[in-house]
């Protein structure tokens, strides 16, 4: 018999705590909010103690206000952001802030890696993309800048990994958390010798690596009394965010395609084995030993809807952003042939080049703001199917294509319509928002054996909202997408200049 389920979601703005019914439907949650501080160029850190509160506080709160029902909770599961790193010394005490995937100070490591001839030899090992978000490169940072902190440190660990200590007192990650400190192996799942050198470390200043479905068989003595819940409830150790979203919208066989955009994005596909791109431009974690999650992150999303909208309305008009949307959808697809390049805020996948400018290419006077609108519209979603066909296989390419939308995005009609034309595929909008929490949850029920196939479990997520697409656009956007990937390999080459020049004049 299925029990009710909390899943925690250690997201980078904020923690959620929801409570799932054994149907998978959200019947009580809290979140609660933390700043990212950044007080020098490139940093981005949080304070690893308040985000333990959080949790905490998330979690007694949600108990709370579930009443009677918290009675028939019978695990916990975790979700994680990536790339997090926290030094610790030899009494779990943290040296440092928990630096979060957004930090780039490590910029010039990663760069240094990047160029020599062991990078793709490391992609091929690792499965992370050679970033300065990456553990890896902020452990050189660390070692170099600060030498002191680096020596002292007993352990080098993520924030779940931290959290997790404070309840149980030993130091474990899971295979996706490891993963994405880029010093995990993927094919032997212990910690990565040559990747340990290049970083300075040992495997025991790092913690233990346990399976994304390890669990502790009930909670500690504080923890019981903190949450307000039974002692006889399992803590499930999880996994991370990204493959746990794709569990939580069901998007976990082959085919199926995750995809999210909200500020930034992202889309994800699920394979039985690792899928590696052979450029290394596309991310591959393990939700577990026979699920391998791979795609990309980017950085613009959202954000590039934002800066149209300012550029048309000096101020926020209420309403402006569906005004926008409805010129979008006054305009023919393909925008009259104006393509946009959305790197606005440099760019994660498929480029990784933090330097990399957005562009309006082909502007006439004919163009107009509806053109203009769609153009950015279209370019983000031109950018995320240039990341998804890295990862396409040939057993994706033989399965019927699901795919499965979140984020503020779904908000425009236009939008998603986008989305399915140019994937040309039906897409699915599911019902859950919380899809990382929903995930866990998932992920928690295979691992303490109340379900025996993962797939089953992802079964379960109810949907909504269908999208179908227009067949008489294919053509249309198929020429525009080869259009748009041939500009974006012809602009790589100038990114570098046009930044140099910004500085210059900007100082």
């Amino acid at each position: 018999m299925k029990s009710y389920a909390i899943g925690i979601d250690i997201g980078t703005t904020s923690t959620k705590v929801v409570l799932f019914d054994e149907k998978g439907a959200a019947v009580a949650h809290h979140a609660k909010s933390y700043p990212l501080l950044a007080e020098e160029p490139g940093a981005a850190e949080q304070n690893p103690d308040e985000i333990f509160e959080a949790v905490v506080y998330s979690l007694r709160e949600t108990v709370r206000k579930s009443g009677d029902l918290a009675g028939k909770v019978g695990f916990i599961s975790f979700s994680t952001a990536m790339h997090s790193l926290i030094a610790v010394d030899a009494d779990g005490k943290p040296l440092t802030n928990s630096i979060t995937w957004a930090d780039t100070r490590s910029e010039s490591y990663a760069f240094a890696v990047k160029s020599s001839p062991e990078a793709i030899d490391l992609y091929k090992r690792t499965g992370v993309p050679l970033h300065p978000m990456t553990p890896l490169f902020k452990l050189q940072w660390l070692k170099n800048e600060y030498p002191e902190i680096f020596q002292k440190a007993d352990k080098f660990v993520g924030i779940k990994d931290y959290i997790l200590y404070r309840w149980f007192g030993e130091w474990a990650t899971d295979y996706a958390s490891a993963a994405a400190m880029g010093l995990w192996n993927m094919k032997t799942l212990t910690w990565d010798e040559e990747a340990l050198q290049m970083a300075e470390v040992t495997a025991a200043r790092l913690p233990s690596i346990q399976p994304t479905t390890f669990y502790w068989n009930g909670l500690s003595e504080t923890l019981a009394k903190e949450s307000g819940l039974d002692p006889s409830v399992k803590v499930v150790i999880g996994a991370t965010d990204g493959p746990l979203s794709n569990l939580g919208v069901g998007a976990i066989s082959p085919g199926d395609v995750a995809v999210t955009i909200g500020t930034s994005g992202a889309i994800r596909t699920t394979s039985t084995t690792p899928v590696l791109d052979i450029e290394g431009r596309t991310f591959c974690y393990p939700l577990t030993e026979n699920h391998w999650v791979s795609g990309g992150p980017v950085n613009n999303g959202g954000i590039a809807f934002q800066w149209v909208h300012d550029l048309f309305h000096e101020k926020e008009i209420e309403g402006s952003y569906e005004e926008l949307s409805r010129r979008a959808e006054a305009a023919l697809p393909g925008s009259d042939g104006l393509v946009f390049l959305p790197h606005l805020t440099g760019e994660r996948a498929p480029l990784w080049d933090a330097q990399a400018k957005g562009s309006f290419i082909g502007l006439t006077l004919r163009h107009k703001k509806d053109q203009m609108v769609r153009a950015v519209l279209e370019g983000t979603i031109f950018n995320l199917y240039q990341v998804y066909s890295l990862v396409k296989t040939q057993a994706q390419e033989q399965a019927e294509v699901k795919i499965l939308a979140t984020g503020g995005f779904t908000n425009s009609r236009v939008w998603k319509q986008i989305l399915a034309d140019v994937f040309q595929k039906e897409v699915s909008i599911p019902e859950h928002t919380e899809s990382s929490c929903l995930g866990a949850v998932q992920l928690g029920r295979f691992a303490i054996g109340e379900s025996e196939v993962l797939q089953e479990v992802a079964e379960e997520t109810k949907q909504y909202g269908k999208v179908l697409p227009n067949p008489e656009y294919k053509e249309t956007y198929e020429e525009l997408f080869e259009i748009y990937q041939s500009l974006s390999k012809t602009m790589e080459s100038q990114y570098k200049a046009i930044h140099e020049f910004q500085n210059r004049v900007s100082k």
